[in-house]
């Protein structure tokens, strides 16, 4: 039975020149959120939660960036 199968989060297409992969994370909580920022008005766009190191690493890869470029917002 395939009632407890989970999905693989889909990783909406975008445009590089027009946004940047980030993560925002909450200084209070240290929640962490992957999304992507939009150059031209700041906006961020809420991709996922980032529970652990892997799921962030997970997301570097999804999104073609290395860890150390990926840009932090608190």
């Amino acid at each position: 039975m395939w009632f407890h199968r989970e999905k693989k989060p889909e990783t909406p297409p975008y445009d590089p020149a027009r946004q940047q992969p980030a993560v925002r994370k909450s200084i209070c909580t240290g929640e962490m959120t992957g999304g992507l920022l939009d150059r031209e008005t700041g906006r961020f766009h809420e991709l996922r939660l980032l529970r652990t190191e892997q799921d962030r690493q997970a997301f570097c890869k999804e999104m073609g960036v290395s860890p150390e470029t990926l840009k932090t917002i608190y």
